[in-house]
């Protein structure tokens, strides 16, 4: 009898017992254990699966603020790439309108340089010819000494107006009234002033480079000094009348290691008919010039281009 459990039941229609043996209660308690396990275990699975639930609502939102972060920066990025598109577009028409006016730079200078040449490298070809053409021009007697002037008297054999005879004309004759002003053609320093009422008049001279002078007769008066530096455009007299002449004039010449030549084609010379000159004065060696010349300017080129260098890293 204690290896049993009686469990009564009562109704209306009566009482009924039930009796459970050793082996049922086991049963039973095994089953109770087992239903608290399960309970446990569901308790916790519940509980984890709630956690996981809060983890990836956390993720989830972290990765929508991160979506978003990512899509404002693909804005930012396409409106930048935009941007360089325009620019890249911009440089490439840059690059196009400098290619063509460099090839009518090229064409002027007379550079023949290959349309499959880098740019940079017919730009540093244009630059020296460029600077080499200037340097000529800044040094070597070009254009006219006074502005808006006629020529009255061309360079050769003439009957001198005052004496009558005829003898070889070394020089221009400009019409121009007493005072005009007159200009260097070119840099150089005052190699004579000498004032005179015979011959020449008031005479003045200037040394250039590579052996050229220019000379200036019948001035009324000097506006420099012997041994002044002066540069190109720089006044240095005003015209006249003084010395043997038959009226206001200017009497101008070049001359070229002492030799006379006609001042004709320099009064016309620039940048613009450059080459001419070489056409027109055949008794200088222009092409042994040009190269020292080159040699000079670019040489300094290399040497603006090494500063640069420098001052830039420097900056840097």
């Amino acid at each position: 009898m204690k290896d049993r459990i009686t469990i009564s039941v009562s109704t209306i229609h009566g009482s009924e017992c039930f009796y459970l043996g050793k082996k049922v209660r086991k049963a039973v308690r095994w089953a109770v254990a087992s239903f608290l396990v399960a309970s446990l275990l569901i308790a916790g699975t519940v509980a984890y699966l709630l956690n996981e639930v809060d983890f990836s609502r956390a993720k989830h939102q972290e990765l929508e603020t991160l979506s978003s972060s990512l899509n404002r920066d693909l804005n930012a990025l396409e409106v930048q790439r935009k941007q360089l598109e325009h620019d890249l577009d911009d440089r490439e028409n840059q690059l196009i309108t400098v290619s063509e006016r460099l090839g009518s730079l090229e064409n002027i200078l007379g550079v023949n340089a290959d349309g499959d040449m880098p740019l940079e490298f017919r730009l540093d070809v244009a630059e020296l010819n460029s600077a080499v053409r200037m340097a000529i021009l800044r040094r070597v007697p070009n254009g006219a000494p006074v502005i808006n002037a006629r020529q009255s008297s061309q360079f050769g054999l003439r009957k001198h107006p005052v004496t009558g005879t005829k003898r070889l004309h070394r020089g221009l004759d400009f019409a121009v009234n007493t005072g005009t002003p007159i200009y260097a053609p070119a840099d150089g320093v005052v190699a004579t002033v000498r004032p005179n009422n015979k011959g020449s008049g008031n005479f003045l001279r200037l040394q250039h480079s590579f052996g050229f002078t220019s000379s200036y007769s019948h001035l009324q008066k000097f506006a420099v000094r012997s041994g002044d530096f002066v540069s190109k455009g720089d006044l240095i007299g005003y015209s006249g009348n003084s010395g043997l002449s038959s009226g206001p004039h200017l009497h101008y010449e070049v001359r070229f290691i002492g030799r006379a030549l006609d001042p004709r084609p320099f009064v016309d010379w620039d940048i613009n008919n450059f080459e001419s000159i070489f056409e027109k004065e055949k008794k200088v060696k222009w092409a042994s010039l040009t190269n020292k010349v080159k040699q000079q300017v670019s040489m300094q080129l290399q040497l603006s281009s090494q500063r640069d260098a420098i001052s830039l890293a420097s900056s840097s």
